[in-house]
């Protein structure tokens, strides 16, 4: 059987920065390191590091000591990051660029006063740091039709979106929002590009092939929306974490497979499957 890998599979610029200032720190040693919460949405990854001795803890509450504390890809709140350096433990700020710049532009626009609409996943470790520099003045939705009979049309608002979200969703929810309000909406470009060009090639492929398979965590959000995206398009998704879960009989009938990654995905891992998939024989190899 044929496989189409996409080109932007795998990890992207920020969890390959979270990275390497978290191996930076398991380098250098001398100290008990520690990520607060997960530092990517792995399970693979995060295991690797367990192994190296790095912990993971879910509050400030829980840190000793002597501790280096990196911060995960994903951000964090605003109060608990402060709670964090009351501890007096180092601090490795490992958030990802564009999240990053998310939370300065979020706080900047509430500290004018405006009420924060934000497209994303409300549970989402991501989306709970970016509310945080809202001021606590905003409106979560994860769809337009979530949004829809939530605006005043009087109210001082603006626009963000979690960076990994859908930028075609995006567009209709911002299109909406000005149509529903009589005063200026600022919209943010919060969305990173990468999750744009990923999107779009996981659907160029997708036109290709007889089914896709998209490789990344379960509790990854990007990866999720990948095989949402490409479902949407009338294609049979398949998502998986390991290799050592596909079945050869979900793959019977098809002789190309495209194959894409979410950005928190490791290339060995991808690597595995591409290998296993690579090895099956479908019925039209008889």
């Amino acid at each position: 059987m044929k496989v189409i890998l996409a080109e932007t599979a795998g990890f992207c610029m920020g969890v390959s920065l979270a990275l390497k200032k978290l191996d930076r720190a398991v380098r250098k040693g001398g100290a008990t390191i520690c990520t607060l919460g997960p530092i990517i949405h792995n399970p693979q990854v995060l295991e690797h590091y367990e192994k190296l001795g790095v912990k993971r803890i879910q509050s400030p509450a829980e840190v000793e000591p002597d501790t280096v504390v990196v911060i995960r890809a994903h951000g964090i709140p605003q109060d608990v990051e402060l709670e964090l350096k009351k501890h007096g433990v180092v601090v490795v700020d490992a958030t990802c660029p564009k999240v990053k710049k998310a939370q300065l532009l979020i706080e900047r626009q509430a500290e004018r006063g405006r009420t924060l609409l934000l497209y994303g996943e409300e549970n989402h470790p991501e989306v709970k740091g970016l509310l945080s520099y809202a001021k606590d003045d905003a409106e979560v939705f994860d769809s337009l039709e979530e949004l829809q009979g939530h605006i005043n049309e009087n109210q001082e608002y603006f626009l963000a979106a979690q960076t990994t979200q859908d930028r075609g969703v995006f567009e209709q929810i911002r299109d909406y929002a000005k149509q529903q309000s009589n005063l200026k909406l600022p919209v943010l470009e919060t969305i990173c590009d990468a999750t744009k060009v990923r999107q779009h090639e996981a659907v160029e492929v997708a036109k290709r092939v007889d089914k896709m398979v998209v490789v990344g965590g379960y509790q990854s959000g990007n990866t999720r929306r990948l095989a949402q995206v490409v479902r949407e398009q009338g294609v049979d998704c398949i998502h998986v974490e390991t290799a050592e879960e596909l079945n050869p009989e979900d793959f019977a009938d098809c002789s190309l497979v495209g194959l894409t990654a979410g950005a928190s995905t490791h290339d060995i891992t991808i690597d595995e499957v591409r290998a296993a998939l690579e090895g099956m024989s479908s019925r039209a190899d008889h």
